[in-house]
């Protein structure tokens, strides 16, 4: 199946008043073709599980969804890539990292965090660039390195997601300090006393939205 023609199913499904709603819950940073989430889910159902038999993704769907200008192309991507994301390969890390610092905002970047997650897990070696994304000087790089490990439970490397979190520390933005508390807060459902701890080492430094967040659960 053509995954070009679900280009033409969003587009078929466009609503101009869904749009500006959606225009405006994103604070006017994107344009909208206005197609609900629900519609969305079932276009994706049409055409990722044939996607999935190929077992290659196809960068040149992504390229052109990322291209295109209304928002639901962009999401239609991200997904594309969830639903295909055991495929990803050793040399895709550049491509996502291209998808993370253009068109960025949190609705794309914590969906690329969880595919990233998945690539980490499987492939050796990039904890450590997660580590040098953890303080780079793009926010949602950085954002990707605190959040990649999100629900791996025992499977997180906490040694890295101490080195990450500390990297983080004191700044000043909104979704840096959401993110540190988000992924403490994630982490305490499994490992509370590691929480607990650096909570305890590091509240000097913790923005209160971090600290709110991460006790949520303790």
């Amino acid at each position: 199946m053509n995954l070009m023609y679900l280009i033409s199913d969003l587009e078929e499904n466009c609503n101009e008043l869904l749009a500006v709603s959606m225009e405006r819950y994103m604070q006017d940073k994107f344009r909208f073709l206005g197609v609900r989430g629900a519609t969305r889910t079932e276009i994706y159902k049409k055409y990722f599980p044939e996607a999935r038999k190929s077992k290659v993704i196809d960068w040149n769907f992504i390229e052109t969804c990322w291209n295109k200008e209304e928002r639901e192309f962009q999401y239609a991507a991200v997904y594309y890539l969830r639903a295909m994301q055991k495929f990803l390969k050793r040399e895709d890390i550049s491509k996502l990292k291209y998808l993370i610092v253009t068109k960025s905002c949190w609705d794309t970047v914590d969906l690329l965090a969880k595919v990233i997650g998945s690539l980490v897990i499987r492939i050796e070696g990039y904890n450590k660039t997660m580590l040098e994304w953890s303080k780079d000087s793009n926010i949602w790089l950085r954002r990707v390195a605190i959040l990649y490990q999100l629900s791996l439970k025992e499977k997180v490397d906490d040694k890295v997601l101490d080195e990450i979190l500390e990297n983080n520390l004191g700044d000043n933005e909104f979704f840096i300090n959401k993110a540190v508390g988000w992924a403490l807060r994630d982490y305490s459902k499994f490992n509370p006393e590691w929480v607990t701890k650096f909570i305890e080492k590091n509240r000097e430094n913790m923005a209160n939205l971090s600290l709110r967040e991460a006790s949520k659960y303790l």
